[in-house]
């Protein structure tokens, strides 16, 4: 059953999770092996590319309300439809191309997070020409990833005082679906935050 556990409010106080391999992993991630995957290549390592970084905080976006394997297996079909996640090219997406995507049934189809990401790009290309969004965005925490240890996932908060204060900037600036728990959980994606539990095997790397 721990498999089909997708809700991350299954997970709020577990323990790191043993897998066959003899590895013990972040429990949010059960035995689906997209989410793991995700879990030991991505989550937590800092990404320090504005074209990715843009990507992951629109995907995040598009997860409020929803859990984030949805978003995984859905990550191919977003990447096409919004061509990559160029911001130059998604500033250019008008009404006719809303249109769609809202057909589109490869993406998460809700025409609100569709405007925001149109939204977003513009307020993406106005930091990166200025200043660089990774620049930017890493600014906010120094430039060195926060590094937290929890011993179960009761010890992972939902968000902080800097996603707080990333969120009100970013929204500020032009950004949409950026609250302080997206903000917060994308922080932990691209390893703003190091959120691992002090026994999953990563943070032995």
């Amino acid at each position: 059953m721990a498999a089909k556990r997708e809700n991350p409010l299954a997970w709020r106080d577990a323990p790191a999770l043993a897998h066959p391999d003899g590895l013990l992993r972040c429990p949010w991630a059960g035995y689906d092996s997209l989410y793991v995957a995700y879990h030991d290549e991505e989550w937590g390592r800092p990404e320090r590319c504005s074209r990715a970084l843009y990507e992951k905080l629109i995907l995040d976006g598009f997860q409020a309300g929803l859990s984030w394997i949805s978003i995984l297996r859905r990550r191919e079909g977003f990447r096409a439809a919004f061509e990559g996640f160029d911001p130059h090219s998604i500033v250019r997406f008008d009404a006719a191309r809303v249109e769609t995507l809202m057909q589109n049934q490869a993406i998460i189809r809700n025409r609100a997070k569709i405007t925001g990401a149109v939204a977003s790009a513009r307020a993406w290309i106005e930091i990166e020409e200025r200043v660089g969004f990774s620049n930017y965005l890493w600014d906010f925490v120094d430039g060195v990833p926060i590094v937290n240890r929890p011993r179960t996932t009761a010890g992972v908060p939902t968000e902080s005082e800097i996603s707080r204060r990333l969120a009100k900037d970013l929204k500020a600036r032009g950004f949409a679906f950026c609250g302080p728990t997206i903000v917060y959980a994308f922080m932990q994606a691209v390893g703003m935050v190091d959120d691992h539990l002090a026994e999953c095997h990563r943070c032995a790397e």
